[in-house]
Order: structure tokens, then C-alpha cells, then sequence
């Protein structure tokens, strides 16, 4: 199959592209600039530059291509696209990347359409973001939660987008965990070292969590079975911080970390990093099992952590 992964020199691109050449497919995959090509082309890919936001550009890369499948893994979070992590001002850190699951989506869904593919797959999230009501642990039947009048508004609402038009499309959409693995644990654990990521209030809200590796090989399931709908892309065993924020802290060799109440953490780290230590809702895989008949390297995160971090 020819499979175009749009992102594919992202922290999941990296980890995809290879498992998809191993499965003995035909990988074009884009990058922004012309320095990560050589990377793509060693990965096993036909490298391109493309810029997402760009429709002629999505066109074109997407008509040379001429794939089977289109998988859609453009972000823009990285430190060189966006800064340091900040969930305080969660707008301004995932403005471009809101901008590639609005904008960016509907570029890809067009020139999908214009060159008759029908198996798209895009990344959606779904960590510690479920709606916040009922249960700790959702669905895909439940939605994700727009945290409306906080700084995550805009990306619940670009999340939304994704999830909407690619179905509507007959794709799938792959609400992936928080990603843990290489190159997406420094920016984690360098705070937790540091002491500066502490467990907020009780605790008591709910991650879940996922290994790149298993991560990509869902992703390589959805394109080979041509999936569609919503999917939980998580290991087996969501969290509350008060439990996974410690055994991080352990595996990375690091004191434990320190307590802070909602009124203090409030204003030194925002409304959305307290509601995910409090009220953050983490997410089942049972339907991804049983449909797409994914099997998880790292069935939890404290497996993965002390591999990670060993």
C-alpha cells in the first residue's frame, strides 16, 4: 500500500514510518524543512516538504504521491515550533498546532477527495481530557470535554474539528494518550526532576497514557484495516496523578514530588493544569482491542516509564 503520513518527522512519525516499511508498505512522508529529510529517507521514506497550512502545497505533495492511504500526524508543539510546554497559556502554546488540526485537516480531507483516497487516518487526543462528568474512565461515546472559558478551549475545539470532519469523511481518528517514549520524555521529566511538576490538590483526576511504539503500531492497524471512527489509542491501565506523578518521579531518579493546593497551583500554573491533576478523566482501549486487534508492547506505564528511564 502507498501510505502518505503528513508529520512524518514528528516524535510519532519517527516510530511510524519504520513499522509501516516493515510491514512492506510504500512510506511518502513530509517534514516542514528541508534539514529532516535525510532523516525520513534513512527512516525508509520518499521525503517531501510540504507545509500544511499551505493548500496548494498539501495538494501537490498529496497528488505526487499518489497514495492508498493518507495518515494525518501534523502538530506543531515542539520546542522549535512553539517553545516550552505551557499549560498556563495552553491558546498560545497550541496555536499552531489548533491551526493544523482546523485548517490543516481540512487541506488533507480536500486532497484526499480530489485524488479518490478514502482511508484517511488522523491523529485526534485523549489523556486526561475526557468529559467531566460520570466516571474516571470514557469511551469513544463520550466526546472530549471543550473546557470552555479555559486556555484549552481552542484545542478542545480543534480536537472536535478533526473528530467531525474525518468521520463525516468515512475516516478514523485516533485519540492518542499522552505520548511518553524517545524523544517525548525530556520536556516531562526535566520538570519532575526539578521538583517544578507537583501533585495538585488530591490528585485525584485521571491520565492515560501511551508508548510511542504502540501508538504507531495502532496507527499501522487503522491504515491496514482501513478503520473508521473514533478510537482510543491508550495502554491498559488509566491513573490518577497522585499515583502515575510519583512512580515517574522513582523511575527518573528524582525526590518525590512535592504537594501543592488548588488555590497555589491556580495561579502559578492555570485552570488547566489543576484540572487535569483533579478532575482529568482517562480513557478505555477495549474498543481498539477488540476492532483493530491492537496488542500493546507496554501494556502500562510503569513498564514503559522504567524501561524509558532506566
Amino acid at each position: 500500500m502507498r501510505v502518505f503520513v503528513a508529520g512524518g518527522s514528528g516524535v510519532l512519525g519517527r516510530r511510524l514510518v519504520p513499522q509501516l516499511v516493515a510491514r512492506g508498505h510504500q512510506v511518502t512522508a513530509t517534514t516542514t524543512g528541508s534539514a529532516k529529510l535525510g532523516l525520513l529517507e534513512k527512516l525508509g521514506a520518499e521525503a517531501v516538504v510540504m507545509d500544511g497550512l499551505d493548500a496548494a502545497s498539501v495538494g501537490e505533495a498529496v497528488a505526487k504521491a499518489r497514495p492508498d492511504a493518507i495518515v494525518h500526524q501534523m502538530t506543531a508543539i515542539s520546542v522549535a515550533h512553539a517553545g516550552k510546554p505551557d499549560m498556563k497559556h495552553m491558546d498560545r502554546w497550541f496555536a499552531g498546532t489548533n491551526r493544523l488540526r482546523t485548517e490543516g485537516t481540512d487541506h488533507l480531507l480536500a486532497a484526499a477527495e480530489a485524488t479518490g483516497v478514502t482511508n484517511f487516518v488522523a491523529q485526534g487526543y485523549g489523556a486526561w481530557n475526557g468529559i467531566r462528568t460520570g466516571g474516571w474512565i470514557k469511551t469513544e461515546q463520550d466526546p472530549v470535554d471543550p473546557m470552555t472559558g479555559t486556555p484549552a478551549e481552542p484545542g478542545m475545539a480543534a480536537i472536535g474539528h478533526v473528530e467531525e470532519v474525518v468521520v463525516k469523511a468515512g475516516g478514523a481518528v485516533l485519540r492518542y494518550g499522552w505520548f511518553y517514549g524517545p524523544g517525548a520524555m525530556d520536556d516531562l521529566v526535566e520538570p519532575v526532576r526539578k521538583r517544578q511538576f507537583p501533585v495538585v490538590g488530591g490528585g485525584d483526576g485521571y491520565c492515560s497514557w501511551v508508548h510511542l511504539d504502540d501508538a504507531a503500531s495502532a496507527t499501522v492497524l487503522a491504515v491496514e484495516r482501513q478503520a473508521k471512527g473514533v478510537f482510543d489509542i491508550v495502554d491498559d491501565e488509566p491513573a490518577p496523578a497522585n499515583v502515575w506523578l510519583p512512580y515517574l518521579a522513582e523511575s527518573a531518579g528524582a525526590k518525590r514530588p512535592m504537594r501543592f493546593p488548588t488555590w497555589l497551583a491556580r495561579p502559578l500554573a492555570g485552570d488547566v493544569a489543576v484540572m487535569m491533576m483533579t478532575e482529568g478523566r482517562g480513557f478505555s482501549n477495549a474498543k481498539a482491542k477488540r476492532e483493530l486487534g491492537w496488542e500493546l508492547r507496554y501494556p502500562s506505564w510503569r513498564q514503559g516509564f522504567k524501561e524509558e528511564l532506566a
